[in-house]
């Protein structure tokens, strides 16, 4: 990669000096050439934006008028390409970045290693990245990768993400959000309004029920029983004919 063009937008002006000082420290370290952009508002970089591209935009989401967010999602709308790091001393957007497809979640104050991380997802190329979901634990921000996922449960408030390895996280947000990139083409079957299974870690089933290769005993809701046998078998075959 030859370098990078990277904005950050954020209201407060000493934080942009602390962005920028660590932004060039981090390229410094990569050998890499980077030019940078600093913006104090989301309408600057939009207007700017429109006739040059950025590789990476780092926007504060709390910003007055045009917030971070509202700015993404402006953005995404002509712009798929570009990568976008949230920056927020809030951590309640962290689940709506799903929708504009975020990059990273960074909450300030900044932690220069959290921030050289995500800088360094966003210059790897696209294709290296395995497929993940950024789930929201008490503790912060866990990257769960769609490989590890076995089953994925609504229950009350909370989201329980049942791995392969037999681990279950808890996860706050809604059902709905984290299910968005479980789709039948990535391996997945929502069999029940609260359960979402992987279909290559499926052991046995009937028309009520999977059990998975955990054992764990996953509901089949009425009149799903057909439509994931149907799914199940055109997914494995797809699987061994990709696999000949």
């Amino acid at each position: 990669m030859d370098g990078l063009k990277i904005a950050v937008c954020d209201d407060d002006n000493f934080f942009l000096g602390q962005a920028e000082h660590a932004v060039k420290r981090w390229a410094e370290g990569q050998d890499l050439t980077v030019e940078l952009q600093l913006f104090d508002n989301g309408d600057s970089l939009l207007t700017v934006s429109r006739t040059e591209q950025f590789d990476v935009l780092l926007l504060d989401i709390m910003m007055p008028l045009f917030n971070g967010m509202e700015l993404a999602h402006v953005i995404r709308e002509t712009n798929t390409a570009v990568k976008i790091v949230f920056l927020t001393s809030s951590p309640e957007f962290a689940v709506e970045s799903y929708d504009v497809k975020a990059s990273g979640y960074l909450l300030k104050p900044l932690q220069y290693e959290k921030l050289c991380s995500v800088l360094d997802d966003c210059k790897a190329p696209q294709d290296e990245e395995s497929p993940h979901i950024i789930a929201k634990i008490p503790q912060g921000y866990h990257k769960i990768y769609l490989s590890e996922i076995e089953c994925l449960e609504a229950q009350n408030k909370k989201t329980i993400f049942h791995l392969c390895s037999g681990k279950v996280q808890d996860a706050l947000g809604t059902f709905s959000n984290y299910a968005k990139p479980l789709t039948i083409e990535n391996g997945f079957f929502k069999c029940h309004r609260s359960y979402i299974v992987s279909i290559p870690q499926v052991d046995h089933f009937n028309t009520a029920q999977i059990r998975t290769r955990s054992g764990m005993q996953v509901p089949i809701a009425r009149g799903y029983g057909k439509e994931f046998k149907e799914v199940y078998f055109a997914y494995m075959f797809q699987k061994e004919t990709t696999n000949d």
